[in-house]
């Protein structure tokens, strides 16, 4: 084995999300963000921060790693070293992040355009096969990032650790992160001021057609008056063209448990559904708004839902005693939406539980670290860890279909992003020609030609 091999191209898939950025106007858009007068930097800052959001889906997890981005030279030409990276990061003040919040808006509108005038339309959510026709989905969490040093901004959490608490929304539609918030670790997942900012942060991202009707989940950390009225009341919008809706997890009290004993001695529970919409013998729902006494302090159409469910070992250790008491395990969630049977509706609200595997996948992909001391350089690090979620979501959405259009992270990179490539040249252009026997290589070939026909925003 010897390493002085010559026009050899490794992680060819970033040329694809290279490409990508450019044809959806990301890439100029950023620059345009991030322009300032009289600053003629070497690298342009929308192309570095575009590079390091590919860096960041093909695995880089630090700065660092941008390094990988270098011996696709011959292709894509100079890429910013590591300090220019990090000068780079260090400038985006918090004025600098809201240029670059409109500028992804901006370039959103133009994609999800893309996304209506293809053949199967928009992507609407679904839920056991039953399509959300009409709605647009958020679904937020937080997550807790630990801090391995004394990082600004880190504070000892509810966990026992010691970091930041980050809080993300995903469009349930696209898999694209609208809106990411960097807090102290002791910030609670239940402060309605901070859910409020993400949600308002995440509805901007929104194209104005799609921000008529939204269904906003959150788990427990959505109990709270403050965030369901300001859902309720459309963040503040008079239109009645308006609804927006809310499904929230529900503190299970003492006065819930004594709405499940009535329910039970009365036996007004229900089948809950599972995969495919199929009934479950051994999960029941039941709406218990009726009681549990005066809820006229809350929102219009407030109504509160009960799942059962027998209690798995997972959850048996942090059950409640009334949970161990019967062997089953209860959720509660409330919810604004009038219509629908109940079953749907706790089916709908338990789809939230899918962001769980994005965080995951995105602190994997560099949230998990953040590189610096500084807020400033981390809160940059952490938006460009937000670029790479979208970029690899319109890579999906726009140029994959079949398996590779609904993959994970890591299986879109090993079958796609991380593939080689023999760089040729010859009547004046350059080829790559990707291995012929690679099981994926027709799939890699038609995607760069689908982002290449992708036309330019106007």
């Amino acid at each position: 084995m010897s390493a002085d091999g010559t026009d050899q191209i490794g992680h060819v898939g970033g040329l694809h999300l290279r490409l990508l950025a450019q044809r959806t106007g990301l890439t100029g858009a950023l620059s345009d963000a991030l322009r300032r007068r009289g600053f003629h930097p070497l690298h342009d800052r929308g192309q570095l921060l575009t590079d390091l959001a590919v860096a960041i889906t093909l695995g880089a997890t630090c700065i660092r790693d941008i390094r990988l981005l270098e011996h696709q030279r011959p292709v894509i030409g100079a890429v910013a070293s590591f300090p220019t990276v990090w000068r780079a990061l260090k400038e985006i003040d918090e004025v600098a992040l809201r240029r670059i919040e409109r500028a992804r808006a901006a370039v959103r509108r133009h994609v999800w355009a893309l996304l209506a005038a293809r053949p199967e339309g928009f992507p609407w959510a679904r839920v056991d096969e039953q399509v959300l026709d009409g709605w647009t989905v958020i679904d937020t969490d937080g997550s807790i990032v630990v801090a391995p040093s004394d990082k600004e901004g880190a504070h000892g959490t509810y966990k026992g650790t010691y970091g930041h608490h980050g809080f993300v929304a995903v469009c349930d539609n696209t898999g694209e992160e609208l809106a990411q918030l960097l807090h102290p670790g002791n910030t609670g997942a239940n402060d309605a001021t901070v859910n409020i900012d993400l949600l308002t942060r995440a509805v901007a991202q929104i194209p104005g057609p799609w921000r008529k009707k939204v269904l906003i989940r959150v788990d427990g950390a959505g109990f709270s008056h403050a965030l369901l009225e300001w859902i309720a009341g459309a963040g503040g919008r008079t239109s009645p063209s308006y609804r927006w809706e809310y499904s929230v997890g529900w503190a299970f009290t003492e006065r819930e448990q004594d709405a499940v004993e009535l329910v039970d001695a009365r036996g007004l529970w229900q089948a809950a559904t599972g995969p495919g919409g199929e009934s479950r013998p051994d999960a029941f729902v039941a709406d218990v708004t009726g009681l549990l006494g005066d809820l006229s302090a809350w929102p219009s159409g407030h109504r509160v839902i009960v799942r059962k469910e027998p209690l798995h070992p997972r959850y048996a250790r942090d059950a409640s005693p009334y949970e161990k008491k019967h062997g089953m395990r209860y959720q509660a969630f409330a919810t604004n939406t009038a219509r629908g049977q109940i079953a749907f509706l706790d089916a709908r609200h338990r789809k939230h539980a899918r962001i769980e595997p994005r965080i995951r996948d995105q602190k994997a992909s560099g949230m998990g670290l953040l590189p610096s001391r500084e807020l400033q350089v981390n809160a940059a690090w952490l938006m460009a860890t937000a670029l790479a979620v979208d970029l690899r979501a319109w890579l999906q959405l726009l140029a994959l279909d079949g398996e590779l259009a609904v993959a994970t992270p890591k299986t879109l990179r090993y079958r796609l992003l991380h593939v080689p490539a023999r760089l040729v040249r010859g009547q004046r252009r350059r080829r790559l020609k990707i291995p012929g026997t690679w099981p994926w290589a027709d799939a890699i070939v038609r995607a760069f030609s689908r982002i290449w026909a992708l036309p330019h925003p106007t």
